[in-house]
């Protein structure tokens, strides 16, 4: 960041992280999309059209995940934004131990693509996504999109969580 005389710059206005809880029930996948969407717009994320539409569509999926299959073990799910200079990061918490795997395209199935569809959504964007395990046994999935679309051909380093 640059900064005039002695006068140190301050980050922009819009950076953040928040977390929410919310039940591990249906109900609970278009209340986090739009409670996203409401932070997005209120703190004014210099993010496009399409970039926010992939970030509340990887939402609904991660969350939709966590209803899904680890309601049972985890009837809290924990949903954090992290918003830097140049990233949006997502991350869905559950205390279920199972550590999903994205899978590949069947088209006989009718489910079973949500993760793939979040990679495909981070990737696309120059961003990235992983599952990780937490201290408790849980596990967090994340993604984080740049808030600039990238450059053709360059590929974007991981964003920090």
């Amino acid at each position: 960041m640059e900064s005039r005389g002695s006068i140190p710059a301050r980050p922009p206005s819009y950076e953040g992280v928040w977390r929410f809880t919310a039940p591990a029930v249906d109900v609970s996948v278009p209340q986090a999309r739009h409670a996203v969407r409401d932070l997005l717009n209120r703190q004014r994320v210099p993010a496009h059209d399409d970039l926010v539409q992939g970030l509340l569509l990887i939402v609904s999926e991660l969350v939709t995940n966590a209803v899904k299959h680890a309601a049972l073990l985890s009837p809290q799910i924990g949903v954090e934004v992290a918003i830097g200079p140049e990233w949006i990061r997502v991350s869905v918490e559950d205390n279920h131990p199972y550590r999903p795997k994205a899978l590949e395209a069947d088209d006989a199935r009718t489910g079973g693509r949500g993760l793939l569809l979040v990679r495909e959504i981070a990737l696309e964007a120059g961003g990235a996504c992983d599952v990780e395990h937490t201290a408790s046994g849980g596990k967090i999935i994340w993604a984080a999109l740049p808030l600039s679309p990238p450059a053709y051909g360059i590929t974007s380093p991981r964003p920090a969580p």
